[in-house]
């Protein structure tokens, strides 16, 4: 009977180090998601200037077009955090799907220079809803009860999730003028 005391108590911290690792696993889950979104981000970046490049020749009267793109990219490089992220990410995303309805009217550099953008398009993608995913998951352990206890104990805060703003969700307009 003297031992129950000391079980409940092993049993009680035993559950408080599961628990606490549990949420620091899942925040840094949370990090490694949002550095896979930077990663691929990157290797977005370092192709809009190469597929600018080679569209340049062809669309000399879609020099809006490629201005737009050039200044998105700009701002997405210098965004820090999900949130200005992903605002810079939506405006990024927006231009790039008007060049690629552009470059549609093209078919000789839709088949050489589209494709690999289109793949890092499509990883990027997976990339945030991993990062989604993750954030939901870590939210969803520091809003429930009995973690939501340690969490607050500990400052564990919620998350942003990565969001496109609505305006990016709208089909592009090609104009050849």
């Amino acid at each position: 009977m003297a031992y129950i005391p000391l079980v409940l108590v092993v049993v009680i911290v035993a559950w408080f180090v599961a628990a606490y690792n549990k949420l620091v696993r899942f925040r840094n889950q949370i990090k490694n998601a949002w550095h896979q979104i930077d990663v691929q981000l990157k290797r977005r970046y370092d192709l809009i200037p190469n597929l600018v490049e080679v569209v340049k020749d062809y669309m000399a009267y879609e020099q809006e077009t490629l201005t737009k793109v050039i200044e998105a990219r700009g701002a997405a490089l210098s965004a820090k955090g999900p949130a200005a992220q992903a605002k810079a990410e939506g405006l990024l995303t927006e231009t790039l799907k008007s060049l690629f309805a552009v470059v549609e009217k093209y078919p000789e550099l839709k088949a050489n220079q589209n494709e690999e953008l289109t793949g890092t398009e499509n990883k990027i993608s997976f990339a945030r809803q991993f990062y989604n995913d993750s954030v939901m998951t870590y939210n969803n352990a520091i809003q429930s009860i009995p973690t939501n206890f340690i969490a607050s104990f500990f400052s564990f805060a919620q998350e942003a999730y990565f969001e496109i703003e609505p305006e990016s969700r709208a089909v592009p307009k090609a104009s050849l003028r």
